[in-house]
């Protein structure tokens, strides 16, 4: 969207209006993760393996503060004064360069009335990275039974309206139901806060000031056109709005009036429209009708691993003659080309995965995430679960872990081209190729063991 829905390290956090689905039954927002950035290139993940930073939107009590605390508190106060003072001094140089970008003036006087930095959206910006969830444990969420039996419930409150999203964009309408589970917990957790607030407050941080500066643009140009007021534009700490959790820019690009009102209305209630959105930027980003996003199977003892790679393509014909089958014993149909993924190396369950995956890692390139959904789809649509085992045993790297087992990778002569503690296809990449020079199963698995073995 450009997505989110763009790129960024996106945070996102809706019950559709008179359906009661049971939010409290564990899918609340502190269930989910941090989704990597956001395609171009970025609830319930982040990391092509090890998943990232859970996080939340719900609104906390404020807790009392005992008189004697009030003092410890006033050099932070002090700070966030300062702050505020030259975060006002940016927000009247962005004015100038807004109004060259086509912003009115009145547009933002109503934006940025009232709004002052904002301290705790920096304090989650900053404290991401380093808790971790593995996949299984991701996915024991992301298509658990109560969010299984929510999104049930979802779909035959807006069967109607899904039915004519899927017939209009040809995207099934339990892949865009699954998306809506993950992003919100079916609309439960849009998230609360004041975009224009949390976006201006980033961008003067500078951490990634330009990326957030044009967010904030976007957002302006939302208000701009009378789709939504500035303080009803709500969201996530990093802008992400409504149901299905878009950015701005991936707003302006993508979604759609799908009610005929007049207005691209993703925050209300009534969700037809963030709904209709998704279903149109998947479509945009190539979507295939009647296609699976992918199909759960076997590997025979004699695989070769080296085969699970995202860049080797083969039909399904292809890999039945290499001995894949689905978890019923069959020949998988012909679906178009397919690579084989291992989520979590040779000991985990194996898929089979098609374009649609690719489409999907459009909204979120994690894998987890991409998985995630398209199994809460197929469970929708009354699949099975995952049959495949899990290494339950192990546990998810961290952050700092992961840029320590990049960092010896590459110093034992597998590089793996940049240290940033993301498990991407180089990293793996170079796993692989250590795992194959020292005799081991060439699953490109980034694992715990794997790290001790370089220590």
């Amino acid at each position: 969207m450009r997505s989110w829905i763009k790129t960024a390290l996106w945070l996102g956090a809706v019950l559709p209006a008179g359906t009661a689905l049971a939010a409290s039954d564990t899918e609340a927002a502190e269930d989910r993760l941090r989704p990597e950035e956001r395609p171009q290139q970025a609830h319930d993940t982040a990391g092509s393996l090890a998943l990232a930073s859970l996080t939340t939107i719900r609104p906390m009590a404020r807790k009392s503060i005992a008189p004697a605390a009030q003092d410890a508190l006033a050099p932070a106060r002090e700070a966030d004064a300062d702050a505020n003072a030259g975060f006002q001094r940016w927000i009247t140089a962005f004015k100038i360069r807004a109004q060259t970008q086509g912003i009115g003036a009145a547009t933002l006087r109503a934006a940025f009335n009232g709004v002052i930095y904002d301290a705790s959206v920096i304090k989650r910006d900053r404290n991401q990275s380093e808790f971790t969830k593995t996949i299984w444990d991701y996915l024991d969420s992301a298509a658990s039974e109560s969010r299984v039996r929510n999104g049930t419930k979802a779909l035959d409150a807006h069967r109607n309206t899904l039915e004519r999203i899927e017939k209009h964009f040809g995207v099934d309408k339990e892949i865009v139901v699954a998306v809506w589970g993950l992003e919100s917990s079916y609309g439960s957790f849009r998230g609360d806060m004041d975009i224009i607030r949390s976006l201006a407050t980033l961008a003067y941080d500078g951490r990634r000031g330009a990326f957030f500066e044009e967010q904030l643009i976007a957002a302006l140009k939302i208000i701009e056109a009378g789709d939504v007021d500035p303080r009803t534009m709500t969201g996530s700490w990093a802008g992400a709005m409504g149901h299905t959790q878009f950015i701005p820019t991936s707003y302006l690009d993508y979604a759609v009036d799908f009610t005929g009102d007049g207005k691209r209305d993703i925050w209300s209630d009534t969700p037809t429209d963030a709904l209709a959105s998704t279903a149109a930027y998947l479509k945009a980003f190539g979507w295939v009708t009647g296609q699976p996003w992918g199909i759960e199977v076997v590997l025979p003892r004699s695989f070769d691993f080296t085969l699970a790679n995202r860049k080797i393509q083969k039909s399904p014909r292809e890999w039945a003659d290499l001995g894949v089958r689905a978890t019923d014993g069959r020949p998988i149909k012909d679906h178009g080309v397919a690579s084989i993924l291992l989520p979590a190396g040779g000991t985990g369950a194996a898929f089979m995965i098609f374009k649609n995956f690719s489409v999907l890692e459009r909204y979120n390139t994690a894998d987890a995430y991409v998985i995630g959904v398209g199994h809460l789809s197929d469970r929708l649509k009354g699949g099975d679960k995952i049959k495949g085992s899990w290494p339950r045993g192990d546990r998810a790297l961290t952050f700092t872990e992961r840029k320590e087992l990049q960092e010896r990778l590459t110093r034992a002569g597998f590089s793996t081209e940049g240290i940033d503690g993301r498990i991407g296809p180089k990293t793996i990449a170079a796993v692989r190729a250590y795992q194959s020079a020292k005799g081991l199963m060439p699953d490109g698995y980034a694992s715990l063991s794997l790290l001790e073995k370089l220590r």
